[in-house]
């Protein structure tokens, strides 16, 4: 089918899905989310695809939200909107039984990182930009990065990168476990390529069963969190005069 806001390209028996929104830094709307998820479903049905790779054109993986969605939504139920398609991608992202690897080839920021959390693997380059930024802007995760990135770097590095809103590189996000493999850009397709080959060299049905069993036990382990997370009411009383002021940056 055709897509508006991705490319999606098969090679080699890996299913490269490319976020192509590189002036906005493959910033998230629900119809890029859709499209995602709608590209994971095809590589899911098509007997040719043995592993799947997510990644960015240009500078980013994924810059976040798209604030312009958020301001010429105003009036509508935006949030519900954005929450409803990312959830329903990271659902298709850990249900499909095929490996996901999120390339991350520049900026990982919130939003985008909450995706490359539900990948089955990151590979970054070195000059890869990560960041939970939900409380430099007065935001809330809504997407379940509290409980997927203490699940990935342990409680007190999640609390760290949370609290803090650092912004770390591929090798740091190598160094604490948040991405499997950091190497240099021009080095980064190479890398990706090698790590698919070494998957596809197995049993794909028992790879596919192993991938079921690990996303299983964390679905159990993180259930009730990921419901609380998902309800819980709060009042940031500053968020608007945050997101105002970095609009007019």
């Amino acid at each position: 089918m055709p897509y508006e806001y991705i490319l999606y390209e098969v090679k080699n028996k890996i299913a490269k899905i490319t976020i192509n929104r590189p002036d906005a830094l493959n910033a998230l709307n629900p119809d890029v989310l859709s499209e995602i998820e709608s590209s994971i479903q095809t590589a899911e049905n098509d007997d040719t695809v043995s592993v799947i790779v997510l990644t960015g054109a240009g500078r980013a993986f994924c810059a976040g939200v798209d604030l312009n969605y958020l301001e010429d939504s105003a009036g509508a139920d935006s949030g519900a909107n954005l929450n409803n398609a990312a959830r329903a991608l990271q659902t298709a992202i850990e249900n499909v039984p095929k490996v996901v690897i999120a390339m991350v080839n520049g900026f990982c920021i919130t939003g985008g990182l909450e995706i490359a959390l539900s990948c089955d693997l990151i590979i970054a380059s070195d000059e890869a930009k990560f960041s939970d930024s939900h409380v430099r802007w007065g935001l809330r995760c809504t997407w379940g990065m509290s409980q997927r990135l203490p699940h990935r770097v342990g409680i007190t590095k999640a609390r760290e990168l949370t609290f803090t809103a650092e912004m770390i590189t591929g090798k740091q996000a190598e160094q604490i476990g948040l991405a499997n493999l950091s190497v240099p850009l021009e080095k980064l397709d190479d890398a990706v390529n090698e790590m698919a080959d070494k998957i596809m060299a197995n049993s794909l049905d028992s790879v596919a069963a192993h991938k079921y069993l690990y996303n299983q036990s964390a679905k159990d382990f993180m259930a009730k969190g990921l419901e609380r997370e998902y309800t819980t009411k709060v009042d940031i009383k500053d968020t608007l005069d945050r997101l105002t002021s970095f609009a007019k940056k």
